[in-house]
């Protein structure tokens, strides 16, 4: 039996010119937050397909993607003309180990995530698990202008439910930020104003990281980390720092 499945477009909505999010309806098999699955395409006999992780929580029908319209890929942009009541081809099958379950306790929780990236810590954070087990939660997001800075109206409604818990630090590269801080999250480390913004002091004692993004923005940040005394949390040999590259 294929493990790919049609699903039903349901809605598209646009955050810029090359970022939206793409929501559908689809017989798939449950997730965990912090995973990702794969859509796709048929070209001719050619599959196109590729990895996007999931927005929703699990619990919703609605399955959301959150994406960027990359002008000469394969999948995106065909992606981007999808219109309510067309339909793609997704993975029934989840995968990835970029959840809430692989992280061990501690006082804080720093979510680092650019672009896109930062959709899988909307769907752990959507879960009550998360704000149990960390007593702050810090989701820090990297973009380059500051209306790239999307889901605003989750992350409100998040900071109105948990404002003594969750602080949310956008970190904005190429404009003056409205707010949060500028520069790329790698400068925030590095400088240590990340950390000073919302006065708390992570140690390995006391803070796991989690880091999602382009392959260079988890290298470096995660060289950054270790050179703080930070360690790689692997399952024989708990540590800190849990990675997933998104591409």
């Amino acid at each position: 039996m294929s493990n790919w499945v049609e699903a039903t477009v349901k809605n598209v909505t646009w955050w810029s010119e090359t970022l939206f999010s793409l929501t559908v309806n689809a017989n798939v098999e449950p997730f965990k937050a912090g995973q990702f699955t794969k859509l796709s395409i048929m070209d001719g006999d050619k599959r196109i397909a590729r990895a996007y992780s999931y927005v929703n929580a699990p619990e919703n029908p609605d399955l959301e993607f959150y994406l960027i319209n990359v002008i000469d890929g394969l999948l995106s942009p065909r992606l981007a003309t999808l219109q309510p009541g067309d339909t793609v081809l997704i993975e029934q099958h989840a995968t990835g180990f970029f959840t809430l379950d692989e992280i061990p306790q501690s006082d804080q929780l720093w979510m680092l995530g650019t672009g896109t990236a930062i959709g899988p810590f909307l769907s752990i954070l959507q879960q009550p698990d998360v704000w149990k087990k960390y007593k702050t939660i810090n989701l820090v997001h990297g973009v380059r202008f500051n209306n790239d800075l999307s889901y605003q109206a989750l992350i409100n409604e998040l900071l109105r439910v948990y404002p003594a818990q969750l602080n949310y630090i956008p970190v904005v590269s190429r404009e003056e930020p409205l707010q949060g801080l500028s520069g790329r999250i790698t400068n925030a480390i590095e400088s240590n104003r990340l950390f000073e913004y919302v006065k708390l002091d992570p140690k390995p004692s006391n803070a796991q990281f989690m880091i999602c993004g382009n392959p260079q923005m988890v290298k470096d940040t995660t060289a950054l980390l270790l050179d703080k005394n930070f360690t790689r949390n692997r399952r024989k040999n708990p540590g800190n720092i849990t990675v997933e590259q998104y591409w």
